[in-house]
């Protein structure tokens, strides 16, 4: 996630910070794949503990299910529906300088897309834009910074598949427990931290800890990554988690009152 600088304007360094975290379409850079992660050989024999913890990540045929992911930038929640090609996640910013608190979500079917924008803990402040409390209609060909809005990429929005792709060694550790090493520099998974990150983390990022969960229905749950601590960077967990596999809401199009294309400001705010 791209955590940009303040620039002129009351909340353009909440704005553009959220929008990045949305552009990534959870907590990484990872970039997922329509068809999921790469299909485990058909074998005979006992598949390996990287082979069954691959064959956890969603795919598609699971049916609607939630995300949530943290990262050291920000966290990220959400709804995938793999039938409507339809995703909704939100982001929470508070900014400690000013106390105030944006919500952005967005809604993505197919290849339509919506925004919505709420403050709160903002009274007595002035400069704020005012959005309707409807789900925004955008205009992709509107929109300056290609980036600033996510787009319908696959069902693992967590990219958990590349990243246990790159696992140098992954050990069960009991019914649905793993626990291994993931290679951050290989492949896919060299796009989860950002590029000054990766050079202050050096050959530690060969051999990040992880552990991760497969719930009682064969899905994956979590993965979390112990991301040691790098330059001025402490040490965090990078979470993926994954749930209600089949009982999640779908995610439609909004509709009627619920939704109006939107104005100039909401294309301002996602400019950068």
């Amino acid at each position: 996630m791209t955590q940009r600088t303040r620039t002129a304007g009351l909340i353009r360094r909440v704005v553009t910070t959220t929008a990045a975290v949305a552009a990534t379409a959870l907590v990484a850079g990872c970039e997922p794949t329509a068809s999921g992660p790469a299909a485990v050989p058909a074998t005979s024999a006992e598949p390996t503990p990287k082979q069954a913890l691959l064959a956890a990540v969603p795919d598609g045929t699971e049916g609607t299910f939630r995300f949530s992911g943290k990262s050291s930038t920000g966290d990220v929640s959400g709804l995938v529906d793999p039938t409507a090609k339809g995703m909704e996640l939100s982001i929470a910013n508070k900014d400690a300088e000013l106390g105030f608190t944006m919500r952005m979500s967005f809604r993505i079917v197919a290849d339509d897309l919506w925004m919505k924008v709420r403050f709160t803990g903002a009274d007595g402040l002035t400069g704020l834009p005012k959005l309707p409390d409807r789900w925004l209609r955008l205009d992709r060909a509107k929109l300056t910074d290609a980036e600033s809005a996510p787009v319908w990429e696959g069902v693992d929005v967590g990219n958990t598949g590349p990243l246990i792709e790159a696992a140098t060694r992954v050990e069960e550790q009991g019914a649905g427990k793993y626990t291994g090493t993931i290679d951050l520099t290989s492949g896919e998974a060299a796009k989860a931290l950002e590029a000054e990150e990766m050079t202050a983390l050096g050959d530690a990022a060969k051999a990040v800890p992880f552990t991760a969960e497969v719930g009682a229905d064969g899905n994956l749950s979590r993965l979390t990554l112990q991301v040691p601590a790098a330059g001025k960077r402490k040490a965090y967990p990078y979470l993926v988690e994954y749930r209600d596999y089949g009982t999640a809401p779908k995610v439609d199009a909004p509709t009627g009152s619920a939704a109006q294309d939107a104005p100039k400001v909401a294309y301002e705010l996602l400019a950068g």
